[in-house]
Order: structure tokens, then C-alpha cells, then sequence
């Protein structure tokens, strides 16, 4: 069974036991090691998840977190835990706090209430927990790019060097979104001022500054409604195809006459990907123009179905992705750490589209 099953099972308990767990320890019984187990971690073997696990500090002695998780005899995660509905709060970390500064192994630490999960590292200061966390996994409401993080701190996967890496880009990744969310409900006055001087040549008073502020405001909010209206019309072309009796699987499948088809398998994320390239093409040219060509070493995303016609490749792995885009000059290749990354090259990829009609014309 994949992680993902494994989630939605434990998700479906907790839905149906969460009114009825009433303690902490309750929390820990009927979620929180279910959730560990579906890790890969042996719950039941103590010199691997120890339980009130203890490290005296600087300040206290005996002192205990509920939970650590050993590997290769090292402490590797040290896990907090509270009852089901609390608020998970700064002052819910203290032991977790006090722990980083004497563990120097130890990188990670999670706050859960059975349901949350939040996980912490030292990214600002080294043996000092950060205040804010790196990533935040609800059991109640996930999707499979959520997965695939939460996959990396399974036992089988567990790579520090490469966690480490990915939790910074998760961290600032995190605090841009909730930035630029408060961007588009009220804007700022850097962003409209910023904004108006690129379009306006007066003098920015007062008056000017309020009627910028609705009209950014309103800006944003057209911008994402149109790009929705973008890729719902991009998706209803994708069942338009088939209803004419295009099978996009065949299609994934059309590979170079050299391929074996039977070793050939298009995974679901490559055909998540395919549809996000084919969505952003939209705006550049006809959605239908865009094909994908799948082979052992890399999928390719090609114009009119040509292979001289390259506009990227994914290199889709199981632990790491990657796109490379061919534009006019160069061809470049960019890490994803999740398929929503591919939105960032979006104007290499129309770039890249753009060159094969301007070579005809």
C-alpha cells in the first residue's frame, strides 16, 4: 500500500474518532503512531521510536518529550505532542526548544495534535529551533505534492543532506505565499506604489495612491480569475479530445520507434505536468498543438506532435524532478519541488513555444 493510501485510511479514522478522544495520550494511541507507522518507523521497537524520551538540559534535568525517533542510533526527530483540537502553539515547544541546543544530531522536531503536524528545523540558527515551522501536514485535508514532502521524512527515504535542502525552500516558500495572499486582499502601499510608477508619470498623492489601491486590488483579482477561466478551458478541451476519440494515454505513449513500450510507464505526475505545460501553452498557441512523448530517460513535451519541435523535458525520478526547457539560446534544467513549480518558468516554456511559429514565419 503507498503512503498516500495508508493517509487516507488513518484521514477516514479520524473523521469517524476524533469526538471521542478526549486526552492526550488518547491522541497518541489513535493517531499519532498510526501516522509514524505509515513512516515506515517499527512504533513498537523501542530503540527506534523511544517513548518519553529524555535528555537533561542546561536549565532542567529529566525532563521529556514524548516522542524521538532513532536511526544508525542517532536521534534524528523529536516529536511533541498535545490533544486532538489544540491550538499548537509557540509555548507547546518549549521542550522542543530546549532539546535542539543539546542534541546537535538531532535536525527536526514536530508539534502534533494527532491531526497536525508541524514540522521544525534549525534553518536560522544551527541548534536553535526555528520559531515559525517549515511545514505544516494536516491529516484532515492533503494532496499528493504534500505527500511526496511528507514522504522524504519516511524511514526508507530519510536523507538529512537532502531534507535540510528542501525544507528552506519550503520555509520562505511558505512565508511568500502568505505575503503575497496578503498582497491580494489588501494591497500594500510598496506594491502600489511600486505598480504605479510603472504606469502612471504623475506625482503620487494621496488621491492617486487610493484610486491605485482599488485598481491593484482589483487587478489581482482579475488576473487569477482569468488564469482559473484559463485552465478550466484548457481541461475542457483535455475532455473534449477524449469525447472525440483522443486517448491522451495513447498519446503520452507515442514514443521514438527505437522505445520499448512495454518498459515505458507515464506516471500520474508526468501527466499532471503535461497538463500544466499544455495550459500555460494556451497562451501562446492552441492547446491541442502541445503533445507529450514519453521514453525511458526523460518525458518530452513536444509541438505538433514533432520531435524537432522540443519545448521541455521532464525528468521525473523518485525522489527528485526536474524540468529542462529549450529555448532559443540555451537549454536549461531547474529542480521542482513541486509540479506547481513548472508555473515559474512560465515564460521560458511560452518561450520556447513561440520560437517554432517565429522560424516560420
Amino acid at each position: 500500500m503507498d503512503l498516500i493510501d495508508k493517509l487516507k485510511e488513518i484521514s477516514s479514522r479520524v473523521e469517524k474518532q476524533k469526538a471521542f478522544i478526549q486526552t492526550e495520550e488518547a491522541s497518541k494511541t489513535a493517531f499519532v503512531l498510526p501516522f509514524l507507522q505509515s513512516l515506515g518507523y517499527e512504533i513498537f521497537n523501542p530503540t527506534e521510536v523511544i517513548p518519553e524520551f529524555t535528555a537533561d538540559t542546561a536549565n532542567k534535568n529529566g525532563e521529556k518529550v514524548d516522542y524521538a525517533i532513532a536511526l544508525d542510533e542517532k536521534i534524528i526527530i523529536l516529536i511533541e505532542c498535545k490533544q486532538v483540537g489544540a491550538i499548537l502553539q509557540e509555548k507547546h515547544a518549549g521542550q522542543l526548544y530546549r532539546y535542539f541546543s543539546v542534541l546537535p544530531e538531532t535536525k527536526f522536531a514536530i508539534l502534533t495534535d494527532g491531526i497536525k503536524y508541524l514540522f521544525y528545523s534549525d534553518l536560522e540558527k544551527e541548534h536553535v529551533m526555528d520559531e515559525a515551522p517549515f511545514f505544516e501536514f494536516d491529516l484532515t485535508n492533503f494532496n499528493e505534492s504534500q505527500v511526496d514532502e511528507l514522504k522524504k521524512f519516511s524511514k526508507s527515504a530519510f536523507n538529512l543532506d537532502e531534507i535540510i535542502s528542501n525544507a528552506s525552500n519550503l520555509k520562505y516558500l511558505r512565508a511568500l505565499k502568505a505575503e503575497i495572499s496578503k498582497e491580494f486582499e489588501q494591497p500594500s502601499e510598496e506594491l502600489v506604489r511600486l505598480l504605479t510608477k510603472r504606469v502612471y508619470s504623475g506625482t503620487f498623492t494621496e488621491k492617486v495612491r487610493d484610486q491605485f489601491s482599488r485598481l491593484v486590488k482589483l487587478t489581482l483579482k482579475n488576473h487569477i480569475k482569468e488564469s482559473i477561466n484559463s485552465r478550466l478551458e484548457t481541461a475542457y478541451q483535455l475532455d473534449s479530445d477524449r469525447s472525440s476519440g483522443i486517448d491522451l494515454e495513447k498519446q503520452s505513449a507515442n514514443l521514438d520507434l527505437e522505445e520499448n513500450n512495454n518498459e515505458i510507464v507515464t506516471t500520474e505526475d508526468e501527466l499532471e505536468a503535461y497538463r500544466i505545460i499544455k495550459s500555460i501553452a494556451s497562451e501562446a498557441t492552441q492547446a491541442s498543438r502541445v503533445y507529450l512523448r514519453d521514453s525511458k530517460s526523460y518525458c518530452a513535451i513536444i509541438l505538433d506532435d514533432n520531435n524537432r519541435k522540443t519545448i521541455c523535458r521532464l525528468h521525473f525520478g523518485k525522489t527528485k524532478r526536474s524540468i529542462t526547457v529549450f529555448t532559443p539560446d540555451k537549454e536549461e534544467r531547474f529542480e521542482l519541488d513541486t509540479l506547481d513549480a513548472i508555473y515559474s518558468h512560465k515564460d521560458m516554456l511560452l518561450s520556447s513555444i513561440k520560437q517554432y511559429d517565429e522560424k516560420i514565419s
